[in-house]
């Protein structure tokens, strides 16, 4: 058996970006985990030894990567994975299992995504400091959220800066602009039926512009971010409140509540009723 460390984040009630369980550890030689596919984005960085990934691309290729030391890999929502220990030198690492409305944005600034899982710093000195990063998370689970939280940002911030695969992004601040605005636009008018068409009016632009600026932005057409931002208010809602799923389910923009019941299980993989169960708070 190897030696591990492993924390569940205790508490939900952050939309832009969210923890939820974090670790370390030296595993066992051959020690495998999957086939599996996660709910959320879950980053490994291989502190030393060896091992390799098996990880699905959205065309459905798998492929093989073999990582060591100061390297790391991402796994996407959705992706199917498998990662395995080398027999003579297994591999020791730390990981963080997070999300957010904004967290594919962040993923795409560092180049990363399905097709491009691996992660390769542009110096052992700044994957380290990621790494370092990484380490007090999971070493500090008895800290307050927002501590957490805030060290998740720092994490971010160098997982993107220290990343080779890292995207420059030029005409920034009437970009943001228009983003913000959108995104703003959403946050205040969830609850009822917008179209995409209404938001890229706000912003005054074309809407197939618009759609273009957000995805490019934001890593997912803005449709899709209006049901991560709705989903996201409702399992806030099931948390704090005793609110019935029905109820819920008008307030976060579904009038119809078995289309709100698809939409949730296909997100977080349970049905509204279920993930309530799971996350009733403790007393």
């Amino acid at each position: 058996m190897g030696e591990f460390s492993f924390s569940v984040f205790p508490n939900e009630n952050f939309l832009d970006l969210r923890l939820y369980q974090y670790g370390w550890e030296q595993c066992a030689p051959l020690h495998s985990f999957g086939p599996f596919v996660r709910n959320h984005f879950l980053f490994h960085y291989v502190i030393s030894g060896k091992g390799h990934l098996n990880s699905t691309d959205r065309e459905g290729v798998t492929r093989q990567y073999d990582l060591g030391a100061d390297e790391g890999f991402l796994i996407c929502p959705g992706q199917i994975n498998t990662y395995c220990a080398d027999k003579n030198r297994p591999w020791k690492y730390v990981w963080l299992e997070f999300d957010g409305l904004r967290v594919a944005e962040y993923m795409d600034s560092a180049g990363m995504g399905f097709s491009q899982p691996i992660y390769l710093p542009q110096s052992a000195a700044l994957g380290q400091q990621v790494r370092d990063t990484m380490l007090y998370i999971a070493n500090h689970s008895e800290a307050s959220t927002l501590h957490l939280i805030g060290h998740l940002c720092l994490f971010l911030d160098g997982f993107i800066q220290s990343s080779s695969t890292r995207r420059e992004l030029h005409g920034g601040q009437l970009r943001d602009f228009y983003i913000q605005e959108a995104v703003t636009y959403m946050e205040h008018n969830y609850q009822r039926e917008i179209t995409v068409e209404e938001i890229a009016d706000v912003c005054k632009l074309n809407r197939s512009y618009f759609s273009k600026l957000f995805k490019e932005n934001m890593g997912c057409p803005p449709q899709e971010f209006l049901i991560r931002l709705r989903l996201s208010k409702a399992t806030e809602l099931m948390k704090t409140t005793a609110n019935s799923i029905g109820d819920i389910s008008t307030l976060c923009g579904y009038p119809n509540q078995l289309h709100f019941s698809r939409a949730f299980k296909k997100r977080y993989g349970v049905s509204p009723r279920e993930w309530r169960l799971q996350n009733q708070p403790q007393n």
